[in-house]
């Protein structure tokens, strides 16, 4: 059975802070592209609307979009925001990275 994708209170509370200040972005999107020192890295975008194939994660009025393609390399993931002495940023918490890289945007499976 595939893992659901979460999203925490508080990187949903970043997104819809960030959407109110786009009002013509109705989401966030996260992809997973061939790349990055790790061989696999995320990329995030604003964007106004969703592809039929996409996998929506909702809370708290926060939306994020994810494309077919990048959904099972994000299989029981968890999104996260954090803001730490390395600055904020949003965080992929996921299970099926065997590695990642030290700044934590590129992984491996």
């Amino acid at each position: 059975m595939a893992g659901t994708i979460t999203l925490t209170e508080k990187a949903a509370k970043r997104i819809a802070r960030i959407m109110d200040k786009e009002p013509d972005k109705t989401a966030l999107r996260i992809s997973v592209e061939g790349g990055g020192c790790a061989g696999f890295s995320y990329k995030f975008g604003l964007v106004a609307g969703e592809n039929e194939d996409d996998t929506i994660i909702t809370r708290d009025g926060a939306k994020v979009l994810i494309d077919a393609l990048s959904l099972p390399f994000m299989d029981g993931a968890e999104i996260d925001f954090v803001d730490d002495l390395m600055g904020q940023s949003f965080k992929i918490n996921n299970p099926n990275a065997t590695s990642s890289c030290g700044c934590g945007t590129s992984f491996s499976v």
